[in-house]
């Protein structure tokens, strides 16, 4: 391990690894490049590099994009990527208070602290966490799904029953295309462009992105800025200093995001929810999640960037990518000849560990490229309305069109746009929407294949049994039961 870190500390790897961040900034920044696609793009400019420079790179891409992804998030409530959609609940509200400095010093400061855990993680504790994760399988992937799900409770608002629609809306869109169980065509109406589904991002574009430029369109006449800019002196070392205090809270996200990250499958998104949910269950105040409140953007951040190295685990022990964007990096280690998985780190041992520890420096790097940037990046609130709505809506639309390079997912997004404007108006909360819409990809495959295997050894043993399934389903008995005596305190301290 110590060959490893002195590789990952000389100057090829810094520089190259370096030049992955600073393109990793600029992928997360722009709504629809994520960090899968980012990623991708760049294999092909790898081939020219040694192995473990072109992988560094690659990692150096991934880290900063699942950080910069927070940008649009907070500036303009556009989360490009669904791992940043819970970054926006807390993050845009800051900016409206003029703290958007604030905001993306957060989200920057809480991004190292997650990555750099997450390296650790990755580094330390590799095969020891892989077993436990071998123990998910199909029916403990749909408890944590539905585990995941009682964070509608938090984002409703007023409502909890708008909250419970909204969500159902999420999940039937979720549905549309071919079923997974019965190979039917379900909700397509005939159109053979839906038998693939709707698109992830260009969903979460239209259910953030669309409804926020139509907000911009009509409040022209009142307001011509999304917020006032505020460049105060002493922001970004206070802002540091209020996350460090708050230790227990940076441990629980982190934690949870690393541990979510090594289940293949269930990724950054999932983390950043449950460990949002998770941050305002244990919180003693409350009152102010969702209207401005620095601990929501952490939460989320430190959660999706400890899932990111971490997700890396599976990769490396068992061969098998815990994230689209390990996928990817599986992918340039094959093209080079190397199998990931056990054979991988018995005879590379030091390329393994190499990656770690760049993924941790990465990490570091990224919270000084984003202290640098934030200045610039906040200034965006300062652009017109009339300039800011049809740049977001360009770029939206470029980012829908560029998942599948496919038009008809451009009108799927500005549908499914207008359909949440209007229901917004009437109290529905957006965030129901986008959770359930995630979500439901993870519940439903899982829920069919563990009911596959129910056929033969019976429902009770495959869903209600093992510690796994019993503490997932305390978990979400106990999230529902706090959402719940919320509510009703809340309630009677109302009348």
């Amino acid at each position: 391990m110590i060959e490893a870190f002195f590789m990952a500390i000389s100057p090829s790897y810094l520089f190259y690894m370096t030049i992955g961040v600073l393109l990793g900034l600029v992928v997360g920044t722009l709504p629809g490049l994520t960090a899968t696609m980012g990623t991708a793009l760049l294999v092909p400019f790898t081939f020219g590099l040694p192995t473990g420079e072109g992988i560094a790179m690659l990692g150096g891409l991934y880290v900063c994009a699942m950080f910069s992804d927070a940008i649009p998030a907070c500036l303009v409530n556009t989360p490009g990527t669904p791992a940043a959609m819970a970054t926006g609940f807390d993050g845009h509200p800051m900016v409206k208070q003029g703290r958007g400095q604030e905001a993306i010093v957060a989200a920057c400061f809480g991004s190292a602290i997650g990555t750099v855990f997450g390296a650790i993680c990755y580094l330390l504790l590799a095969w020891p966490m892989i077993a436990i994760a071998l123990k998910f399988g199909p029916p403990q992937f749909f408890w944590l799904g539905i585990f995941a799900l009682t964070i509608i409770g938090s984002l409703a608002g007023d409502s909890i029953l708008k909250g419970l629609a909204g969500a159902a809306i999420g999940i039937m869109i979720s549905c549309i295309g071919i079923s997974h169980a019965a190979e039917v065509n379900r909700y397509t109406l005939n159109i053979p462009e839906l038998r693939g589904g709707v698109s992830l991002v260009a969903a979460l574009i239209g259910v953030f992105a669309v409804p926020q430029v139509l907000n911009m369109i009509l409040n022209l006449k009142k307001e011509e800025f999304v917020a006032e800019y505020k460049s105060e002196p002493g922001v970004i070392l206070s802002t540091i200093k209020k996350v460090i205090l708050t230790p227990i809270h940076n441990l629980r996200s982190a934690v949870i995001g690393a541990f979510i990250g090594i289940l293949p499958g269930a990724g950054s998104p999932i983390a950043a929810i449950v460990s949002y949910n998770e941050a305002l269950r244990w919180s003693k105040d409350k009152s102010q999640y969702g209207k401005g409140d620095f601990r929501g953007v952490t939460a989320s951040e430190i959660a999706n960037n400890a899932a990111a190295p971490a997700a890396m685990i599976p990769l490396v022990t068992l061969g098998v990518p815990g994230s689209a964007p390990a996928a990817v990096i599986a992918g340039a280690l094959m093209l080079r000849g190397l199998n990931p998985g056990p054979e991988l780190f018995a005879t590379d041992g030091s390329l393994v560990y190499s990656f770690g520890w760049s993924l941790l420096i990465a990490g570091i790097v990224v919270f000084f490229v984003g202290m640098f940037a934030t200045p610039l990046l906040t200034r965006i609130i300062k652009i017109p309305l009339r300039v800011l709505a049809p740049m977001i809506m360009f770029l939206a639309i470029i980012g829908a069109y560029a998942i599948r390079n496919n038009i008809f997912d451009v009108y799927l997004m500005l549908l499914i746009g207008v359909f949440v404007f209007l229901v917004r108006r009437i109290g529905f909360h957006p965030g129901p929407i986008g959770l359930g819409f995630i979500l439901g990809p993870i519940i439903e495959p899982n829920l069919v294949q563990a009911l596959y295997i129910s056929h033969a050894v019976g429902i009770q043993k495959v869903f209600f049994s093992g510690s796994v399934n019993l503490i997932l389903i305390a978990l979400s008995v106990l999230s529902v039961s706090a959402v719940a005596i919320s509510k009703f305190k809340s309630r009677n301290k109302t009348n």
